[in-house]
């Protein structure tokens, strides 16, 4: 059988073999030109790209959050401090478990679910990833002992060290100073973001969310290498951060404390100014509250009771509280009448108890049942007559007595250096019109004429006026704070706004109307006498008591507070000031449902006002070197006091 037999051609397989080893070789050489291309390319080409992205993986650039500035009193005490604390942090990006680790971490320290839920909204609220967020404050020693030995344990979690503010007076202050709280997304839009980069609190009231600009101070920067796990190696570079300016007020702690002492508990207000400059020497709104529990966050329920207690401590009765000012108005409506030509002191009229408009049969009555007999205008104020006031007001209607009381700042906002100011309502025609789409009535000008009806004012405001009548018609601006100060510039006056004059025809009613206004303190007949005027030994006061109704009384009816609930009772004012002829002090005092005046608010007035006399006196007889020994007035120099009134210009009424 025969079989097939394959011969090979050696040569052309040879050839074969050459020809796919070449084309395999320049295949190879291409690959390698192109992965050098490549490498070229990226190491070469785009070095300076690559090196950029690298070192954003390396390095990062971290926000260092600036030192809050204090806030301080007169005589350098602070009032807003910082104070260090320690916390436990979560870097979310660095934990394994987030339920885990935070469960690990209750098995060592005490944890409750407040803390957990603060933790929970932080981490929402977060602006950069690895961040460290807070999950429990206020470390005690042992417990950070307990964290650092399991630190190995537990990735992701650090200690770290903050400055907390904190508030050494929570309660007196609540509503003078305000609070800071966590910043929130509406606020960060209302600010420099980039400076607020490391910034966890803000200010949301009172002078610490007026002053916010320059209270934060400047942040600052450090470049930092981390590793793969983001944690920071080295600090490469750091710029620090400016810190905040330190506030100076012209308010007085122990005038503050004093007027808290006063009321005793009772809901109510009270404002102290400095005639001569505005400066504010006692700033008090009753309840308070603890103003330390919304620095790192309030609990619900915390926050739910101080929201639903009906005697209302989160409201600011002196800035926000808008009440009828009762008889306290009188001495403005008198200078009103005077102005005018209405009046003189000389003009009487007869007060048999009551008063009518042309005898339609609607009686206006007067607080004294059987009237006063003839009464001229300084018996209508030491006595507070109303029928004569009533009388008056009719005379001159709403228009004329709204443009009189404007610039004594009623009807809106005296331009206080606090946040949240309300303009209170000064009433007339237009403004009846305009809100209530209504004509005004006669009879409404006569509740006007004696601070009642639609007329409503802050218990600021009513300061103001007092102080404007001290003056003798000079125009004050109310201003917390006197002087600023930091490390570098050291202390300097607060530029304040120029002075206006309210410019009477004959300047000689301002000492007249002061005179009448002694008599309501100092004179047996006054209505501030009994509890107030007969217990002056080493000054005199200038004064005027009121009593604001809360519920209107029917025709023929006598107002009795024992028979109506405590919320319908009225409220007691009194305004006044001293030394009578060289006033360094006025005062404005409301006690809510307080009853009447001269027996319930004059004598907060007085103890407010001898207070602040023994505390300047105190504040005086410090000498220079023990100023110097104070660290308080060492640091800050708070002795000095260097604000100067600027010239005024006049501002006529009629």
């Amino acid at each position: 059988m025969a079989r097939n037999v394959t011969f090979h051609d050696k040569l052309r397989e040879q050839g074969i073999f050459k020809h796919r080893l070449v084309v395999a070789f320049l295949g190879v050489l291409a690959l390698v030109g192109v992965l050098l291309l490549r490498m070229y390319h990226l190491q070469i080409v785009q070095y300076s790209t690559y090196e950029t992205i690298s070192d954003r993986n390396r390095i990062q650039i971290e926000p260092i959050a600036p030192t809050r500035g204090l806030i301080l009193d007169r005589n350098g005490t602070i009032l807003a401090d910082n104070n260090p604390t320690f916390s436990v942090s979560i870097i979310k990006e660095l934990v394994p478990n987030l339920s885990q680790t935070i469960a690990d971490i209750r098995e060592l320290i005490p944890l409750n679910d407040n803390d957990v839920q603060r933790f929970e909204k932080r981490l929402q609220q977060r602006r950069r990833p690895l961040t460290p967020i807070a999950l429990r404050l206020n470390l005690t020693e042992e417990e950070i002992a307990i964290l650092s030995v399991r630190a190995y344990d537990l990735p992701g979690v650090i200690i770290e060290a903050n400055l907390v503010r904190h508030y050494p007076q929570p309660e007196l202050l609540s509503h003078t100073i305000g609070y800071v709280g966590r910043i929130n997304e509406a606020e960060l839009k209302q600010v420099d973001a980039n400076n607020y980069g490391a910034t966890e609190y803000i200010g949301k009231t009172g002078i610490e969310k007026f002053y916010e600009d320059r209270l934060h101070g400047t942040v600052g920067f450090q470049k930092v290498e981390t590793d793969a796990r983001g944690r920071t190696t080295r600090v490469l570079e750091k710029i620090d951060p400016t810190g905040g300016e330190n506030l100076h007020l012209f308010l007085d702690l122990p005038t503050q404390q004093a007027a808290l002492k006063a009321m005793n508990g009772r809901r109510g207000a009270v404002v102290a100014i400095e005639p001569d400059t505005g400066g504010v020497l006692a700033f008090l709104s009753t309840p308070g509250f603890n103003s330390n529990l919304f620095v790192t966050g309030i609990d619900h329920k915390s926050y739910n009771d101080l929201q639903n207690d009906r005697w209302r401590p989160l409201f600011n009765r002196a800035l926000q509280g808008q009440y009828p000012p009762g008889s306290t108005v009188k001495p403005m409506v008198g200078l009103a009448g005077l102005d005018g030509g209405f009046i003189d002191w000389n003009y009487s009229i007869w007060d048999p108890g009551w008063y009518k408009i042309n005898g339609d049969g609607r009686f206006f009555r007067d607080w004294k049942k059987w009237g006063h007999g003839f009464v001229t205008l300084d018996t209508a104020i030491v006595q507070s007559c109303d029928t004569y006031f009533y009388e008056l007001a009719h005379r001159m209607g709403v228009d004329r007595l709204h443009d009189f009381l404007s610039p004594f700042g009623f009807g809106h906002r005296t331009g206080i250096d606090m946040a949240g100011e309300v303009s209170g309502v000064l009433p007339s025609t237009e403004w009846k019109r305009r809100t209530r789409k209504e004509r005004w009535y006669p009879g409404e000008s006569l509740n006007f004429g004696i601070g009642q009806g639609y007329m409503l004012s802050t218990p600021l405001q009513l300061a103001v006026a007092t102080a404007i009548i001290a003056n003798h018609g000079t125009i004050i601006e109310p201003r917390m704070v006197e002087k600023i100060s930091t490390k570098d510039t050291g202390i300097r006056p607060l530029e304040h706004a120029p002075l206006q004059h309210i410019k009477l025809r004959d300047p000689e009613q301002w000492r007249r109307m002061i005179a009448s206004m002694r008599n309501v303190v100092m004179t047996k007949k006054g209505t501030a006498y009994g509890a107030v005027g007969r217990r002056l030994t080493e000054y005199d006061m200038a004064g005027k008591t009121g009593t604001a109704q809360v519920v209107n009384i029917k025709q023929g009816e006598t107002y009795q507070a024992s028979k109506l609930k405590e919320w319908h009772r009225d409220h007691a004012w009194f305004m006044g000031f001293a030394p009578t002829d060289h006033p360094r002090i006025a005062v404005a005092v409301l006690v809510e449902n307080g009853g009447h005046g001269g027996t319930d608010a004059g004598p907060v007035a007085k103890q407010v006002i001898d207070a602040w006399f023994e505390s300047d006196a105190r504040s005086r007889s410090v000498t220079p070197e023990e100023q110097d020994a104070s660290p308080a007035t060492e640091a800050l120099s708070t002795s000095q006091r260097m604000h100067t009134p600027p010239t005024g210009t006049e501002v006529a009424i009629h």
